[in-house]
């Protein structure tokens, strides 16, 4: 028995493997690129398309199991059918038919199956993406002080189009700091300490409410699963920090700080009218929606007499704006899509021993950037930022990429 056992790990050692194959390595690092040039989209679409034209080249090298994947290629299917049809059935055919461009970037999710076979690839890719956004968070904190950005009127963007989109992806690496430090080990690390605060202070520089409240909440959910008893402790940090903002903090820190629950605010109550004109968009056309890019156009048609802005480029809610545009079924097959992806991380995680187990901050990590970004999601259009999009469905896809390197090992 022992000897057969040797005789198969032997085999497993000696067996060509897609993993080290320099050939397969190419396609693996044009992937990997693609993630890490998001701040760069010109840049990041190029090496994506590279990507793409090599698994295409090599897909008879390519192979999942299908069982497996469809947890989460089946939603997404769905979600593109449901996207294409909502073009077609769009209120101008030929404006939205532009929009279908958009399906290319979902690629990034049978990509990361069928390119990122390890944990050895994941964790490679984790840690590589969190140097990313260290880097873009001092950049951000380089224009907050050095340049005339920072004011309420003139936030950093970093080297992004907007600074909410820039605000979405740090809000992605907290996630996965906080995935790492909630782990046996990760938390005994300097690194993730300071990698951690780097990235929150540039984020709340950002002067974004949205993912000031979607951190704080996430982070509260996760004190109360793994640390209950640093909750008090947590939430009299806040009071404290919260006071001192009060009295001493710049007059535009303060504004946006008490601006988070003041109804008379006039961003709060013109994302009410966005809220309302978008119910009438859902139900005049609500299987599949006014159609893809529609709402741009169409908002000074439905938004309420007294919203402050005449013209919106989107709806300011991920859920809404794709029911509005695409329809209840796009948004039917989102939710089930995300809910899948959670499910499956969920279960991996527990599977793999939880909290002490070799990948629990790469499935937590996860897990909390779908929690998050979900959440997020309610404040802000996220799900149609390119650059924080396709982060996201390389981490759906994640616990499908861990799985076949621990049917190996079982097989060893």
């Amino acid at each position: 028995m022992l000897a057969s056992s040797a005789l198969m790990t032997w085999n497993l050692r000696r067996a060509p493997s897609a993993f080290t194959d320099p050939t397969h390595r190419f396609g693996f690092r044009a992937f990997g690129a693609h993630l890490l040039t998001v701040w760069a989209l010109a840049l990041s679409n190029a090496t994506l398309g590279l990507a793409i034209l090599w698994s295409a080249f090599h897909r008879r090298r390519l192979a999942w199991r299908w069982t497996e994947t469809a947890t989460l290629l089946l939603p997404l299917g769905f979600y593109v059918i449901f996207y294409a049809v909502s073009a077609l059935t769009s209120i101008e055919p030929a404006v939205s038919a532009l929009e279908l461009k958009s399906i290319l970037g979902l690629s990034t999710l049978p990509l990361t199956v069928l390119l990122v076979r390890d944990r050895r690839d994941v964790r490679h890719l984790f840690d590589l993406i969190i140097v990313m956004m260290v880097l873009l968070a001092v950049y951000g904190i380089g224009q907050y002080y050095l340049t005339d950005y920072g004011p309420l009127d003139n936030r950093i963007p970093g080297p992004f189009s907007h600074y909410m989109t820039f605000a979405g992806v740090l809000l992605l690496g907290v996630f996965l700091l906080l995935g790492r430090l909630a782990t046996v080990n990760g938390w005994r690390r300097p690194w993730n300490w300071l990698a951690l605060l780097v990235i929150s202070t540039t984020l709340f520089l950002t002067l974004t409410r949205g993912a000031w409240v979607t951190a704080g909440v996430t982070f509260t959910v996760l004190l109360l699963i793994k640390a209950r008893r640093f909750l008090i402790v947590y939430l009299a940090a806040i009071a404290v920090v919260g006071l001192l903002f009060a009295s001493f903090g710049p007059e535009d820190w303060k504004q946006r700080i008490y601006s988070i629950t003041d109804p008379r605010d006039e961003s709060n109550y013109d994302r009410l009218s966005m809220l309302q004109a978008g119910i009438f968009m859902i139900s005049e056309r609500p299987l599949f929606g006014i159609g893809p890019g529609m709402v741009e156009r169409r908002y000074p048609i439905y938004r309420h007499p007294t919203a402050p802005r005449f013209k919106v480029v989107h709806l300011h809610n991920s859920l809404l704006q794709i029911a509005a545009e695409r329809g209840l079924l796009s948004l039917a097959a989102y939710l089930w899509l995300m809910i899948a992806g959670l499910r499956l991380a969920y279960r991996s995680y527990r599977r793999d021993g939880g909290a002490r187990g070799e990948s629990a901050d790469l499935y937590l990590g996860t897990i909390l950037v779908l929690i998050g970004f979900n959440l997020a999601g309610m404040f802000e259009a996220n799900w149609r930022d390119t650059e924080i999009q396709r982060l996201v469905l390389f981490l759906l896809a994640v616990p499908l990429c861990l799985r076949p390197e621990q049917r190996e090992e079982s097989s060893a």
